[in-house]
């Protein structure tokens, strides 16, 4: 994805990309509801557990959470309802040999508006064993280690 001035990040899954190895991503568009727009704006939710199934030849967000809007009164929405996520349909028969083959998993990675639309970026990803994730904190701390003695010599 190329960086744009009208892209405003609003999180990213930081332990998604500890847990899992990520091998693709997708943009895709949330079907939302205005209030769960104003919440989400207000950075009103939490998408740790979340994950995405494909479901009747639909692709849907399970585990998102987002806070009732606090000016909402009886138009409020579910905070944790199911939303469907919009993809072509060519995208998605794609997604969908990919996932049944080689038992991958979709994680949202990042959520940010774009041109005022709230898009998430969707992992196409597989587990990591737990010896996998050792070798990341071990890389990870050579190259802070590494970074360290550069600035200390210079």
């Amino acid at each position: 994805m190329a960086l744009d001035e009208n892209i405003k990040i609003l999180a990213v899954n930081r332990k998604a990309r500890f847990h899992y190895s990520v091998t693709e991503t997708l943009e895709c568009g949330i079907e939302l509801k205005g209030t769960e727009v104003k919440s989400m704006r207000g950075a009103g939710f939490s998408f740790s557990d979340s994950y995405a199934r494909i479901n009747n030849d639909e692709l849907w967000l399970f585990g998102f959470h987002i806070s009732q809007y606090p000016f909402g009164n009886r138009f409020n929405h579910d905070p944790d309802r199911p939303r469907k996520l919009l993809v072509h349909k060519e995208e998605l028969k794609r997604l969908k040999r990919k996932i049944d083959e080689k038992g991958l998993t979709l994680v949202p990675l990042k959520f940010y508006l774009k041109r005022g639309l709230v898009k998430l970026e969707i992992g196409i990803c597989k587990g990591k064993k737990l010896f996998d994730k050792r070798e990341d904190i071990k890389k990870r701390d050579h190259k802070r280690d590494a970074e360290r003695d550069f600035r200390g010599k210079y």
